[in-house]
Formats: structure tokens, sequence, C-alpha cells
């Protein structure tokens, strides 16, 4: 009798489940439900002091919460981890002045995803939701209220007009002049350890005197080369050994003109190209900074007595930036030319030259749109005597002045904000 009587219970259990069979997608059905159903609607925490910040260019999704006072739209970006159950959440648009949602989107944000295209987006609005603010590129920083701004910049890549107050001074006469200066710089990363440079139309104009010297473009490149140029091994001691680089490099100009006027004669010089090598004594990791000597050669035409010339000339030259976020920069430069070949002027020796010495100082003062004001001074001297009837000797000007740049990204080796501010 208890055999049959455990049968016939086992026989009335599978008939009120179902069966066997039926049971795996029951509780297959009512599983996923209890994990991705919240128990009640999304909370948003308080705000934390100071707010997270999201991660540049970490995935990004595009929720629909419930509005608030502060986001009556309730849309919000957030990026979850999965691990913690924690999600970073920032609004969708920019907040006024009372912290609350704008009309205004987030200015350069990644991309973000529709919540309609994620299927974890329900189970997302389970986590833990907390305030944050919006990712920001490398070099740009986002406030609490979401308004983003840059905080690097790269003189090195900008379109620039300034102008400044340069008096010139020379055997105890001085000259109040004023000098407005402009130009374009680009700077391109090579193959390998290469940084090419170039300048178009970098020009200076003299106001109170007659006066300009305009460049339409110069080139150059530095390079970091892999294979040293010599190997010196020293035998005091255990055998070590020296690797000794030479990192050559090109620079070039094209159509320069300068036009001057001293003690009433006037002179003009195109130089219809220029080619030197280059060496550099020194460079910084990223090729940007660097100090080096260059030499050779550069045809000229001297168009107010008419005739050509070639002009060999080296300089000894360093171009600076001197903090990590572009905010100040440093140039110094000397530089000597000799006229050969020329025909004999009346008033100037047969070979005459030139001497220039030059320091300049940029800072960033502040920046309007995203584009920096700086604060420009620099220090010249010039010795030459390639003017006719009048004698050589020293002539110094001073500049400060300031510069507008329409165009100045951040550094390549920008850093995001958090680490900036740490």
């Amino acid at each position: 009798m208890l055999v049959p009587a455990v049968a016939l219970g086992c026989a009335l259990l599978l008939a009120q489940t179902g069966g066997e069979a039926d049971l795996g997608p029951r509780v297959g059905d009512v599983l996923p439900r209890l994990e991705v159903e919240p128990a009640g609607p999304p909370v948003i925490q308080p705000p934390a002091s100071p707010l997270p910040v999201q991660h540049w260019q970490a995935p990004t999704v595009c929720l629909t919460l419930p509005p608030t006072k502060a986001v009556p739209s309730g849309k919000w970006r957030a990026q979850c981890d999965a691990g913690s159950r924690r999600c970073l959440v920032a609004p969708q648009h920019e907040l006024d002045s009372e912290g609350v949602e704008t009309e205004r989107p987030l200015e350069r944000v990644t991309y973000c995803a529709d919540e309609g295209y994620v299927s974890e987006s329900a189970l997302m609005k389970t986590y833990r939701l907390e305030p944050a603010v919006a990712d920001a590129p490398p070099g740009w920083y986002r406030d609490e209220r979401g308004r983003v701004m840059q905080f690097n910049f790269d003189l090195n890549r900008r379109l620039w007009l300034g102008g400044a107050w340069a008096p010139l001074w020379r055997e105890g006469q001085t000259e109040g002049r004023m000098r407005a200066d402009f130009g374009i710089s680009v700077e391109v990363p090579g193959e390998g350890r290469r940084l090419h440079r170039l300048r178009f139309l970098e020009t200076e104009l003299y106001l109170g005197e007659p006066g300009f010297d305009a460049t339409a473009m110069r080139y150059d490149f530095s390079v970091e080369r892999n294979e040293p140029l010599f190997r010196v091994t020293t035998f005091f001691g255990e055998p070590r050994r020296h690797d000794i680089h030479i990192n050559l490099g090109l620079w070039m100009e094209v159509l320069r003109a300068e036009e001057l006027e001293r003690d009433g004669t006037e002179a003009g010089f195109l130089t219809w190209g220029a080619v030197h090598a280059t060496l550099d004594l020194w460079h910084s990791k990223d090729l940007v900074s660097y100090v080096r000597v260059r030499a050779g050669p550069s045809v000229e035409r001297d168009y107010k007595n008419g005739f050509s010339t070639l002009v060999p000339g080296a300089a000894l030259e360093g171009d600076l930036t001197l903090d990590r976020d572009g905010f100040h920069h440093l140039r110094l430069g000397v530089e000597a030319e000799k006229v050969l070949l020329a025909p004999s002027v009346e008033g100037r020796p047969l070979r005459p030259e030139r001497l220039r010495v030059s320091a300049g100082y940029e800072l960033i003062l502040l920046a309007i749109n995203d584009q920096p004001l700086s604060l420009v001074v620099d220090g010249r001297g010039a010795w030459r005597s390639d003017l006719a009837n009048v004698p050589a000797r020293w002539e110094w000007s001073a500049a400060a002045g300031l510069r507008f740049s329409l165009w100045a990204p951040a550094r390549r080796s920008a850093p995001m904000a958090p680490a900036a501010r740490e």
C-alpha cells in the first residue's frame, strides 16, 4: 500500500505544477523581473562635495529619469559601473545661476547613446544614481553648472593679431613708434619622432616710422633619431657605451620682405629663399621646445639699389614653452649675416654685415570665448652696415603690448581637468 500512495502523491504534485518540463520557463520568467524592475522610481542621491567628474570618452547613456526641481526635463547623461551598481549622472543641459537647467545643451561632450538602444538602460535606473559633472576633453574644464572652458593653450598653433608700443633708441636718440603684428602658426607631428612647424604671413608693421618685416612662409622640423650617429666606448673600469645623437633638421624661408628708413635713407630687401641646416642642442620630449643652431645661405634682392646678393647666415635660437598649460612662452635669438656678391655701393662697405639679438616673453592673461589674450614684452638689438650713408651702429628697441589669438587649441599633451586640479 505504501508504494501506490507515494506514486499517487507524486502524480497529484506534477499535475498542480504543470510538470517538470514546465517548471524551468516559469522560474526564468520571474527572475529577470525581480532583477530589472525597481522597487520604486529611480532616486538621485544628494550631491557630494566636490562633485565627481565623468570620464572622457567612457560609454555614456542618455537616461530619462523622473523630473526634479533642478532638472524638470528629466534628461541626464549617465556613466554606469555594473560591478559597483553605481551611475554618475549629469544633466544634458547647462544650469543657470539658480541651479535649474536651461535650454542650452552641454558643449564639447562625447556621444550619448539613446536608452532605447541600450538593453541595460532599465537595469541602470536601479543603480545608485550620484550627481556628477559631465565629461570634458583634455585641456578643458567644466564647472558645476555644466559650462565648459579651456584652461590649456598651444601658442605654437594659432592665428594671432597684436599691437605694442615699441620705441627705438640709437646714439641717444629716441623714436616713439607702434608695432602691429599678425601671423599663422601650425605644428604637425610627422612619422616617428618628428615635428613639422610652419608659419604663414608672419608680419610686423611699424607705425610712426616707415617700415615693415613680412614673411610669406617659414618651415622647419625637429627630429629625435632612434639610432645614434656615434657610439663611443670607454674602458676606464668596466666598458661603457655612450650614444651620441645628432638631431639634424631643416629650416626654410620663402619671400621675406624688409623695408626701413634710417637718417633719410630708405632701404628694402627681398629674400627669395633661404635654406639652413639645423642642429638641436636640446629639445623637450614632445619636441615642442628647443634650443638649436642653424646655418645656411639665402638669395636676397636689394630692390632699392637694384641687384641680387648671396647672404650666408647663422643663428642660435630657442623657443620654450615654460609650463604644462602653455601660459608662459619664451623666445631667444642671436643671428649674424654677411652680404656677398654685391656690387659697390657708395657709402657702405663692399661686404656689409648684420647682427641681431632678441628676447621675448608672452604670458596669457585671460581668454575671451576661449581665445587667449596675452601680454607680450620683448627687447631687440640690431647692428648693421648695409645701409648707404648710415654709419654702422647699435640700435635698441623694447616693446610691450597685447596679442589676441583667434585659434589656439589645447596642447597635444594637455591633461584632463581632474588631473590638472590635482
